[in-house]
């Protein structure tokens, strides 16, 4: 049975309920359940949008239903086929059946496009969705995982979140579509050669959106449309952030901020680090370590710094609100009997309850926000369980089977709006995870507890494009690496020093890490009881390291304006600030094959230094005239060319006419 309301086309057949309505310009939402109706929107990715007027109509025994550059065609057996308007199909379901539909191929395989596996005395099914695969195509996007593949095609993705890992799952696809995986279960998706297999294991419904669109910028921006953009950035965000694991104290973070203003070197943000509480859950400065943090805010904001907090959703048993918040029924809990001990034997605060969130809120302004803390560094996002035992927790939402990768969306939602309802504006904060629609949350996104080394700096160049073609185009990562990295070690400092140059053309610009040899905590108690990195200043590695990291410092400065611009975009368009080449040069087919080389924004081409002991760059110029900045050499496009990249310099090529002040 097929009938049309409005703009949504409901397809019912035997146990199945399926649901086909515009959702934004060029774009349809799909639902399908094996329910009687379709659940709330309370854990989807998409925003309300305008109503856009569908066509509907019958052809050769199929319904086809469009909305602008997009046709969905409907065929008897309930397969769904989606078409650009010119006529070019885009993405088809996958299915082998015997069929009397003549144009069907009959297959005795009797696989079908979706699959509600029943969950026994559950209300939730396992469920599988299958795409014929499209030859040719390449895939981007996804959120970020741990590997150099930009081109994810032949991937097989978790759907969950780890550290160092967000699963935002929105992939856009070099045959003309962006599809939105609208279902924040955990599983998997596999993009084979074979067939495109997406599967929730436990969710109440299949729920995707898909648009259509002549460039990745037109799909970028609807995708944006629907599910949220940036806010503006910050002034204070686009310069050099100073970070590491971790200050102990107030009078160091002082010290090495008035450091950096005497040696006249560039910076904007400092951070203080985790364990600076007494208990995890308390959320406020150990006063014996941190004695006066209102007038640590002040003098900082005198040198022109801002501040920003790290704040974990983790309350042990010590805290001075466990009690409360147990009895509140604030924090997550175990599918099975008691309580299990997450990380670091604490447990972790339920933010899909909106009574968490507004609790922990008033917490973190009364101990910080109201001392004139504006930005935190929200930690621990995904969360981070114990060994991701994913069937033992459920949250007020639901299982974290069928709902756990809201998480770090809802978290950044906790802060954002209460410094909305503090009359803030521009408000970013640093996440170690998202999903889908967290940008419209001010999630700044950074890649995690990584290791330091080529190899790790290779993954992340893959992760930050990969995030920005996911909707999340604020993306950082810590500079050198997270894991290891001796301060005295040579080997260490090529690695730091070509992350260096590849942070400066990032969106955010952040030196962070836990470095070797560590340093033992200060007390057996409180905040000084955890141990912490050794220095990790510009000038902690010696004269050559900071000449070069000096260097990109006042290259940095110079770029602010620019990336102020491309900021400015973000918020406005949903555009990526750090891309792949084929964004910009759509149609250029060699732009499509390349990995490891960017755009940052429209008029900057970054090659960076990914190998140890490289010192020449090949790279490929697309059409146009191209400047090197390092020596000004003028190069035509739409070649391959190879130049000097010795220790103090990435290969970075301005569009001619643009950009004179590098």
């Amino acid at each position: 049975m097929i009938k049309q309301i409005g703009n949504k086309v409901y397809r019912r057949f035997d146990k199945e309920l399926l649901c086909i309505e515009s959702w934004g310009k060029n774009s349809f939402r799909v639902r399908a359940t094996q329910r009687h109706e379709f659940v709330s929107d309370d854990i989807s990715a998409l925003i309300p949008q305008e109503e856009c007027e569908i066509k509907v109509h019958e052809k050769e025994g199929c319904i086809e239903i469009e909305n602008g550059k997009l046709r969905c065609e409907i065929t008897p057996t309930g397969k769904l086929r989606f078409f650009h308007q010119n006529g070019r199909l885009l993405l088809e379901e996958f299915e082998r059946i015997r069929s009397d539909y003549r144009k069907e191929y009959n297959s005795a395989l009797e696989i079908v496009p979706r699959t509600f596996e029943p969950i026994q005395n559950a209300d939730d099914f396992k469920l599988t969705v299958r795409f014929e695969p499209v030859d040719g195509e390449k895939l981007y996007g996804m959120g970020q995982y741990q590997q150099s593949y930009l081109d994810v095609k032949g991937c097989t993705l978790e759907l969950a979140q780890r550290n160092s890992q967000a699963s935002v799952p929105f992939a856009l696809s070099s045959n003309g579509y962006g599809f939105l995986w609208n279902n924040p279960a955990i599983g998997t998706v596999t993009f084979g050669k074979n067939v495109t297999e997406w599967k929730a294991n436990s969710t109440k419904q299949m729920d995707y959106w898909i648009t259509a669109g002549d460039t990745p910028a037109e799909i970028e921006e609807a995708y944006a449309n629907v599910t949220g953009k940036v806010p503006m950035m910050p002034e204070y965000g686009t310069g050099f952030w100073q970070c590491k694991l971790r200050y102990m104290t107030q009078d160091e973070i002082l010290e090495v901020a008035r450091e950096y203003k005497r040696r006249g070197l560039p910076i904007s943000v400092i951070v203080v680090d985790y364990f600076h509480w007494p208990n995890q859950g308390d959320w406020k400065f150990d006063k014996d370590f941190w004695p006066d943090p209102k007038a640590m805010v002040e003098e900082l904001k005198e040198m022109g710094i801002e501040l920003m907090v790290s704040i974990w959703p983790t309350v042990e048993e010590t805290s001075e609100n466990y009690v409360e918040m147990e009895e509140l029924g604030l924090l997550t809990r175990s599918e099975y009997g008691k309580r299990l001990g997450q990380l670091n034997v604490a447990s972790v605060i339920d933010v899909t309850n909106p009574e968490t969130r507004s609790y922990v809120w008033e917490k973190i302004k009364k101990h910080y926000y109201d001392l004139g803390i504006k930005i935190f560094w929200l930690d621990e996002a995904e969360p981070e369980l114990t060994g991701y035992e994913f069937s033992h927790y459920r949250y007020f939402r639901g299982s974290d089977m069928e709902i756990g990768n809201i998480y770090p969306k809802e978290y950044a939602r906790m802060a954002y709006e209460g410094m909305e309802a503090e009359g803030q504006e521009n408000i970013v904060n640093l996440l170690r995870c998202a999903w889908a629609g967290s940008q419209k949350y001010g999630a700044l996104v950074w890649s995690g507890d990584i290791d330091s080394s080529f190899r790790s700096l290779r993954c992340q160049l893959a992760a930050g494009l990969n995030m920005g073609l996911a909707g999340l185009p604020w993306w950082t990562t810590d500079i050198g690496g997270f894991h290891g990295g001796n301060i005295h070690d040579p080997n260490f400092h090529e690695v730091l020093i070509r992350w260096f140059e590849f942070g400066a053309f990032c969106p955010v610009m952040r030196l962070h890490g836990f470095r070797e040899p560590f340093i033992p905590g200060l007390s057996d108690s409180g905040g000084g009881k955890h141990r912490s990195g050794s220095e990790n200043e510009v000038w902690s590695y010696g004269e050559e390291v900071l000449e070069i990291c000096t260097k990109y410092l006042q290259l940095r400065e110079r770029l602010r304006p620019y990336v102020t611009e491309l900021m400015q975009e973000a918020h406005e368009k949903g555009t990526p600030i750090m891309r792949p080449m084929f964004y910009d040069f759509p149609d250029d087919k060699k732009a499509w094959e390349i990995e490891e080389q960017y755009m940052f924004g429209p008029n900057l081409l970054v090659a960076p230094i990914l190998y140890e002991n490289q010192r020449e760059r090949t790279l490929y110029l697309p059409e146009g005239t191209w400047r090197n900045i390092n020596d000004n050499k003028e190069y035509a496009g739409n070649q391959v060319i190879t130049v000097a990249a010795p220790l103090d310099q990435l290969p970075v090529f301005a569009k001619a006419g643009t950009l004179e002040e590098l």
